[in-house]
Order: structure tokens, then sequence, then C-alpha cells
């Protein structure tokens, strides 16, 4: 008796459907696609239903753990559980569910087969980045402390983690002992340092930093923004070589919400010259519009929608920042009627 065709390889057409419906967001779609081709008499495909289980998070919230449960118990009738791409996709799930499933990741990991060791690596990563994120530092320890390999990326979890905790003496350590650093460890511990309010060493590892990327400077300038320096914002942004958006639409920002309005325009106007033109996004009109508000500049406002076509932003984001901003203007003149004529 012949074996039924199989839902395929890696290219297969019922493989290519469903990575492609996952990849679109559409998990019902991925879902049904799987279950078609199983109705259609196709041996499970592993690359299939990894794809599927990735697609999973971005089911309804009520949704997803049933169906990483359904899966898994899937995974293991058919004995594929031990199969790399499922193995590390379920891994994965369960390390972006909420902390109290972080246990079923765990399970995953220590039931790996010794063939496993790079899925697992990439598993256990994104166990214990999920860990970080929740906030569950003495866990995230123990599971470094046991990973039997760690790569940079381990090294860079936890050096962000601790730093992004307040535990920065700790995160210098974890730094000092790395076997090898890049510009993503040194922006762990810059970006901690400036989250706890620590500018000074903060600026000091920035000069130290051997290379730096946009996230560096950036990091920099957002850091002192919150901190209203603006001047040390503004010196780093000078100072900085090739500039992206997200570079300028920080120092719009900075200077929109530390009451610099004529600076942020003249910023503005800046990035949009002929030799600079970076396009805006919704982010920097948000920031541009805050200026015009702070400055009662409703005039500049209103020609601001010919640039948001130019880059395609929707104008209704614009009409809705106006509306804002008019109605905190008409408040602030009502208040200020009320106290005079108390």
């Amino acid at each position: 008796m012949r074996a039924p065709p199989s839902a395929g390889g890696f290219n297969s057409p019922w493989t290519l459907a469903i990575r492609a419906a996952a990849d679109q967001g559409r998990p019902r779609r991925a879902i049904a696609l799987y279950l078609a081709s199983l109705r259609s008499s196709c041996r499970p495909c592993p690359f299939a239903l990894a794809a599927v289980l990735k697609s999973v998070p971005r089911l309804p919230e009520h949704a997803v753990l049933p169906a990483a449960a359904s899966l898994h118990a899937h995974l293991l009738r058919l004995g594929l559980l031990s199969h790399p791409y499922p193995h590390a996709a379920l891994s994965h799930l369960y390390s972006h569910l909420l902390p109290p499933h972080h246990n079923h990741a765990r399970g995953l990991l220590d039931d790996a087969p010794t063939p496993l060791n790079r899925h697992s690596l990439v598993s256990s990563n994104s166990l214990l980045a999920s860990l970080l994120r929740a906030g569950d530092i003495p866990a995230a320890r123990a599971m470094f402390e046991a990973m039997p390999a760690r790569d940079v990326v381990s090294w860079n979890s936890m050096v962000a983690g601790l730093a992004k905790a307040g535990h920065l003496d700790e995160a210098i350590e974890m730094f000092d002992q790395m076997p090898e650093t890049n510009v993503a460890s040194w922006n762990a511990l810059v970006s901690g340092f400036m989250a706890q309010g620590h500018l000074a060493q903060a600026q000091e590892l920035f000069e130290r930093m051997p290379t730096r990327n946009n996230v560096s400077w950036i990091t920099m300038i957002s850091g002192y923004a919150k901190a209203g320096d603006v001047q040390a914002a503004a010196n780093l942004f000078d100072r900085m070589g090739s500039k992206d958006l997200y570079a300028w639409n920080a120092m719009i920002s900075c200077y929109a919400q530390n009451g610099c309005a004529r600076e942020a325009l003249g910023i503005f106007n800046r990035m949009l010259k002929p030799h600079i033109w970076v396009v805006p996004n919704e982010k920097t009109f948000s920031s541009v519009i805050s200026a015009c508000s702070q400055l009662g500049d409703l005039s500049t406002m209103t020609h601001l929608g010919g640039n948001a076509s130019t880059a395609s932003i929707d104008n209704d984001v614009l009409d809705r920042s106006r509306n804002f901003y008019e109605r905190r203007r008409e408040g602030k003149k009502m208040v200020a009627v009320a106290i005079v004529t108390q």
C-alpha cells in the first residue's frame, strides 16, 4: 500500500501557501490551509507546522494558549516534536506567552535531543529574552547559567535585561565577562545607564565605543531629551554623520517636548531641504504639530497637509493632531479667562 503524498518540503505548494498566510499575519488562514492539506490525504509537513506555530501569537489572545496546546499534542502524536523546525517554533511560541507558561518552553528545551543543539540555542535565547522582558531576573539568571551553549545574543540579552532592570553593576560585570562584544552589547549598557538617569556614565561609555550605529546616537539623544538637556542632545546630533529618519525624529521630538518649538520647526525645515530630503512620517508630523501648538501657529499646521501627502501620511492623522492641539489651546484660553474674571 502506497504512503499518502507528503504536504511536501520547504518549497512545496501547500507549505508555500501556509507560510505566505503566516507571513501576512493571517493565522486562521494558515491553520485552515494546514487542515486542508491533511484532509487531502497529504502527510504532515514539519516546515508547514513550523509556519503555523509561528503564526499562532497573532490569534486573539484567548485563542493563543489553546492553539499552542493543540499543536503541541499534534506534534507529539505525529512524532515530529524532535524535528528542529517545529521544535524551535513551539519553544519560541511558549516563550512569548505569559510568564506562568514559560515552564512549557523549559520542558521542551530540557527534552531536546542532542542533534538539536543549534536550534535549541535559538529557542533558549528566545525564552531568555522573554524572561527578561517579563522582569523575571532570577529565572533569567538561572536559565543563562544552565545553558550548555551561549552565543553573543545570549550575553547581549542578559546585559540588556540587567541594565534595564537597574542592575547596572551586574550588567557591567556580565559585559566584562563576554567572550566577544558587538555594537549591540555597548548599546545595551548605554541604554541602561541612560534609563537610570546616569548621564555622565552613559556618555563615558558612548565615547569608549569602538564602533557606533544610529541606534547608539539616538539612544543618547533620546536620553538627554528625557533629562531636559537639549544642548547636549543637539551637540550629539551635530556630531552624527549620516542621519536617518529616526535620528531627525529624535531631535525634533527633543526640541518639541522641551518647549523649544522654533528649534523643532527649524530642524524640520532643514530635514526637508533638497540636499538632505528625508521623508517624514507620522511621528515627525506629531512632533511638528506639537511645536506649532506651542507657538499658536495654526497657519503652519494647515500647510503640513501637502508634505503629508508627499510622504503618504493619512491626513486623518494630521486632522486628529490638529484638533487635539486646537482643543488644548482653547482650553488654556478658557482657564485664563476664568482666572481673570474671578
